[in-house]
């Protein structure tokens, strides 16, 4: 390739009982008589005593509920009173804190609401239909037309639209899907690899323009929505979730990586490439992008790691390829495969990551700077190659016209070149 390279009970008080004196013994009464004589005070004094009961029983009662009116009337006269009603009576305020709290989720729901409105229109499907390909299968051939679908997002009343260059790649025709389900033909305008943008666009009237958010005002903890097509067949889904991270790097090639992407637990899913990420001010932050589900390293399963490009480089890379088709980026023009720390222990050399020479085109960058088959470029400017920086990413940290240091290393030895950058051809 050419610069190209996953949670005791008391009893009840004994009443002594008097009785009364013993008659004279001349005057002895019958033996029954002692029994029955002191019957009627006993029972006067039973009955006092149960009265008695009752009264306490009664005061207690109505002791109670006085003291609890006089309780109420007390904390009433402490209670902060709201506005006044009209008969001059104070109604109790609610705890304040309870009514943020609802205020705050209730607006938050409306913000969200009001952002999928304002946006959603502009979320279109974009269906990419490639060439017929022969089909060799167990009855015989035959030729299918694949295709493919993913998002995008309506950028300019012109009908410019973005979406994600591997949305469109390999493409024959191309069409956009809008909201309302009307169906119309799109045109290519031009691709960025590197950054994985396209630009496309439709003649006409477009039903909505989203708007470009400031992605550098973004803060790991915000509240984001995706919008998108996942799986081709649920148009405008929206999820919610928050900025995991930001300015991550996100290897996709040998020597490339998506650098200062979006991280986002918003779902995302294959379909909604090139779908917005948005704020809940209803601004486009970042246009969808990846999804990652774990790595070659491990069997562990990841979720909730999608990543966006974020608006500013969205709106600078879609600004040149709308003026000129394409990106200009610095050109080297060679070939090289790359070297890694495994590599570069079972050859023996000094270095942990590089980009080998295989081929060196004529009259390019690297030819007027004297890079040869064979050399090891290991530094481009102040930068050393690693597994974040690749070679693709450290040339396109400089510009075209630049004058940059080339470090190789070449039979043993360190060398620096200088060269100047050209643009790649187009």
């Amino acid at each position: 390739m050419l610069d190209e390279p996953l949670p005791t009970d008391q009893a009840e008080p004994e009443i002594p009982l008097t009785l009364p004196p013993a008659p004279p013994p001349a005057a002895a009464a019958p033996a029954y008589r002692v029994g029955r004589a002191p019957a009627p005070r006993r029972g006067r004094k039973l009955f006092g005593l149960m009265m008695l009961i009752i009264g306490l029983m009664l005061g207690a009662v109505i002791g109670g509920v006085t003291g609890g009116l006089v309780a109420r009337n007390t904390l009433q006269s402490q209670a902060t009173p709201s506005a006044a009603k009209p008969n001059g009576e104070s109604a109790l305020v609610m705890p304040a804190v309870s009514a943020s709290a609802s205020l705050t989720t209730s607006d938050s729901n409306q913000a969200v609401v009001a952002a999928v409105k304002r946006v959603g229109p502009a979320v279109v499907t974009v269906v990419n239909t490639m060439p017929q390909q022969r089909v060799f299968g167990f009855f015989g051939d035959s030729v299918e037309q694949p295709k493919a679908s993913g998002s995008g997002v309506i950028i300019s009343p012109q009908g410019y639209i973005v979406t994600n260059n591997h949305v469109v790649d390999g493409y024959q025709t191309l069409q956009v899907i809008f909201a309302d389900g009307t169906t119309v033909p799109a045109d290519l305008v031009g691709t960025d690899q590197f950054a994985d943008l396209a630009v496309i666009k439709v003649n006409g009237s477009v039903p909505a323009v989203a708007q470009l958010g400031d992605s550098d005002k973004l803060q790991i903890g915000e509240a984001v929505i995706a919008i998108g097509n996942p799986l081709g067949d649920f148009k405008n889904t929206v999820t919610f979730g928050v900025i995991s991270g930001l300015g991550r790097t996100l290897g996709i090639d040998q020597g490339a990586t998506y650098e200062k992407m979006i991280q986002t637990d918003a779902a995302i899913n294959q379909g909604n490439s090139g779908g917005p990420l948005v704020n809940l001010a209803g601004q486009v932050v970042g246009i969808n992008t990846a999804i990652v589900r774990g790595n070659s390293s491990s069997s562990a399963v990841a979720e909730g790691l999608g990543f966006s490009i974020p608006a500013k480089t969205v709106s600078d890379i879609t600004a040149q390829l709308i003026s000129q088709g394409y990106v200009e980026r610095p050109y080297m023009g060679i070939r090289w495969q790359l070297v890694t720390p495994q590599i570069a222990r079972a050859n023996g050399l000094p270095m942990q990551w590089g980009s080998y020479v295989e081929v060196v085109s004529a009259d390019s960058t690297a030819a007027k700077a004297g890079v040869q088959p064979g050399d090891i470029i290991t530094k481009i400017g102040d930068e050393t190659l690693s597994d974040e920086s690749g070679f693709a990413n450290l040339l396109n940290h400089h510009k075209v016209g630049e004058n940059v240091a080339i470090e190789v290393w070449r039979d043993g030895q360190t060398l620096t070149l200088n060269a100047t950058l050209q643009s790649q051809p187009h």
